[in-house]
């Protein structure tokens, strides 16, 4: 199901402190692609999110390659990280015979140090001589790209386009510091999204963005918003479908398509946080809107009082509530009905006579639904999240060392 056209590879270059890490990942396309890009909105922006938004506004038609690398977020470095970012996007050019502005570039790992250019290079090199398209070339690119991650992170779909089959590829890293907050150009979240469906610039970057909005802009680990938050979405062309264009049956069924890539991607970053147990999906009903909804989903979602309590198997539904009530949406308490997944623990915003043995079994399993009815509207919003455990305190209390 890999995207024709697609080259992918993933090296140790030695920007990692991990022995025998894989630390530098090419994603490349033999044709020029459409591009779109949807980046952190948080106001400290890492180089290679400046750098990648820069090379999208002057070259978003004819984009052939990312470079992305894990050991360094190039975050917090100033001019210096600036032009280091250039400077890979320029080495990767040179040795691929692109222009710089063909060539995108990302980083993750710790803030505040600079790229060892030296180890970057290195790892470029034997990149370009590793690429193809291969499963173990996407799987080593999958895992080149991971921090604190214990599972690489992949997901794929075909559409029929035009009686072409059109696939669609994504790898994704995300563990900690996740909580993205992204938006079209105006440890972190990288994604790579490659499909051969043959689309312009504008028309990508509306499906993307319906997309992350479902999906990359509905999960939270740990309510921290990263620097360097990035998702790419490249297309060449290859499967010579007919051009999708906006509003016809081909866009609906491309968007669905990459809908469902980027959703199950957003699910396995919040199954693999750091130190989850459980993946928890927070869905918000009868709200007056959609954005009420997210609102609401998202402040019980990173509440660490709701995250320990699920850890702890406690099924202490008036932590659920008291975070819906924070969130800064006009709700009525008595209306509130709250179920941990078919188990109706609360009505009109009281406590029901509800099997504390019957939650506890449903909080042990591995995915949990969490609903919380508000029931003064029609909208919903799912919100996907994870526990809190002892094993998120041990990693970030020694991330840097």
């Amino acid at each position: 199901m890999f995207p024709k056209g697609f080259k992918t590879a993933g090296a140790r270059g030695g920007i990692s402190k991990k022995k025998d890490k894989k630390d530098t990942a090419l994603f490349y396309s033999e044709f020029p692609c459409a591009a779109a890009g949807m980046f952190t909105n948080n106001l400290v922006k890492a180089a290679p999110v400046l750098v990648s938004t820069e090379h999208l506004k002057k070259s978003a038609s004819d984009i052939r390659a990312v470079i992305a690398n894990s050991g360094c977020a190039n975050a917090c470095t100033g001019e210096r990280g600036l032009a280091d970012a250039r400077e890979t996007c320029s080495y990767a050019a040179k040795k691929l015979a692109l222009n710089q502005n063909q060539v995108l570039v990302a980083s993750t790992g710790v803030i505040g140090q600079f790229l060892p250019m030296k180890a970057v290079k290195s790892g470029i090199d034997i990149l370009l001589g590793s690429a193809g398209s291969g499963p173990e070339n996407f799987d080593s690119a999958s895992r080149a790209i991971m921090t604190t991650d214990l599972i690489p992170k992949v997901s794929s779909a075909q559409v029929k386009i035009s009686g072409k089959t059109v696939s669609i590829w994504g790898c994704v890293k995300g563990s900690g510091m996740i909580h993205p907050d992204m938006s079209l150009p105006h440890a972190t979240m990288l994604a790579f999204i490659l499909t051969d469906a043959a689309i312009d610039k504008k028309t990508l970057a509306s499906a993307l963005s319906a997309a992350v909005e479902n999906s990359f802009n509905c999960v939270s680990v740990d309510g921290d918003t990263s620097t360097n938050d990035s998702v790419f979405a490249l297309a060449n062309g290859a499967s010579l479908c007919s051009k999708i264009k906006p509003g016809g049956r081909d866009f609906v069924l491309f968007s669905q398509a990459l809908g469902k890539v980027c959703l199950e991607l957003a699910k396995l970053i919040a199954l693999d946080g750091e130190g989850a147990t459980r993946l928890v999906e927070i869905r918000v009903m009868g709200a007056g809107s959609r954005a009420d909804a997210k609102k609401i989903a998202s402040t019980i979602a990173t509440s660490p009082l709701v995250k320990t309590a699920i850890f702890g198997n406690d099924a202490n539904w008036g932590r659920i509530l008291a975070a819906a009530g924070r969130a800064g949406v006009a709700i009525n308490p008595s209306k509130v009905d709250i179920r941990i997944g078919g188990l109706k623990v609360a009505s009109k915003g009281m406590a029901l006579n509800f099997s504390e043995a019957a939650a506890k079994k449903i909080l042990t399993q591995k995915e949990i639904l969490i609903t919380l009815d508000l029931n003064m509207g029609s909208s919903f919003c799912s919100y996907y999240t994870c526990d809190l455990s002892f094993d998120y305190i041990k990693i970030n209390a020694s991330y840097r060392s």
